[in-house]
């Protein structure tokens, strides 16, 4: 059998860039009303253990963002212009939202030449992971071998209106995610690209393993160190998001930045499922 990319990725990827700061992925549910910056604010303490959240040097990797429709219009040609590589695009939330930018969104970035993926937002307490699985392969999240396409990526992290954990024990968050990783994967071909904090992942998963040598983890991690802070149970990160105030063109206010640890290639490589 092939093997899974970031056992591939695992080899490479450690020496392939000198890493930086810590940021978190977006958290975007269809009924939030505060804006980004208080949403985000009020999600720090699972996302950092730093409170430096000031503006800093992006760490070496691939440049990257990602967005949904809290970013509204983009003009991604000026993005593409910027060095931006790739991008995660919002698609789906639940099994009863799919974002209203998604189509604009994943359609421009590929014109513009950037690669990108889809990501989906998971309320694991609202439904089975299956069933949010099949709901994001079916809107947006399937993926394609175009040269351009990721596999889709699995938002993992607290939201306002819902308890910590979703009021879920640490084996009910890793059923649930196995759950939506096998079906994700059966739908697709591709292992779903899991993005979380060393906070929500230590309490919420307890520090699982269990998905470390099949899943590509997109670590959120906003300090001012030299290198992401892991969460337990995975010992490489494929994508690190450094902030979540990041500034590019083509793109009003702050947006969520992110590196590929390793090199354009490579990147093209986990595109295509050639690692």
């Amino acid at each position: 059998m092939r093997p899974r990319p970031l056992a591939r990725l695992a080899a490479v990827t450690l020496a392939a860039v000198t890493a930086l700061a810590p940021a978190p992925a977006l958290a975007d549910p269809a009924e939030r009303t505060q804006p980004a910056d208080a949403r985000q604010m009020a999600l720090h303490a699972q996302k950092s253990s730093d409170p430096d959240l000031a503006a800093r040097a992006a760490p070496g990797g691939v440049p990257g963002i990602d967005v949904s429709h809290w970013q509204g219009s983009i003009n991604w040609s000026a993005v593409a212009a910027s060095g931006v590589r790739f991008a995660y695009i919002k698609a789906t939330q639940r099994t009863n939202f799919r974002d209203p930018n998604f189509n604009a969104n994943y359609v421009n970035a590929y014109n513009a030449g950037i690669i990108r993926g889809a990501y989906h937002f998971a309320e694991p307490n609202r439904s089975s992971g299956a069933s949010q699985a099949d709901y994001f392969a079916r809107n947006g999240g399937a993926w394609s071998a175009d040269g351009r396409t990721l596999p889709g990526a699995l938002d993992m992290e607290d939201t306002a209106g819902q308890p910590h954990c979703y009021g879920m024990s640490p084996a009910q968050i890793v059923a649930w995610t196995r759950d939506f990783s096998n079906t994700y994967r059966a739908r697709t071909g591709r292992d779903v690209v899991i993005y979380t904090s060393r906070g929500w992942w230590n309490d919420c998963a307890g520090g699982s393993s269990a998905f470390a040598a099949t899943n590509p983890l997109w670590v959120a991690s906003w300090t001012t160190a030299a290198s992401p802070t892991m969460p337990a149970g995975f010992g490489v990160y494929t994508f690190w998001q450094y902030t979540d105030s990041g500034s590019v063109p083509g793109i009003g206010g702050g947006v969520d930045r992110n590196v590929f640890n390793g090199s354009e290639a490579r990147l093209l490589a986990l595109a295509n499922n050639t690692l």
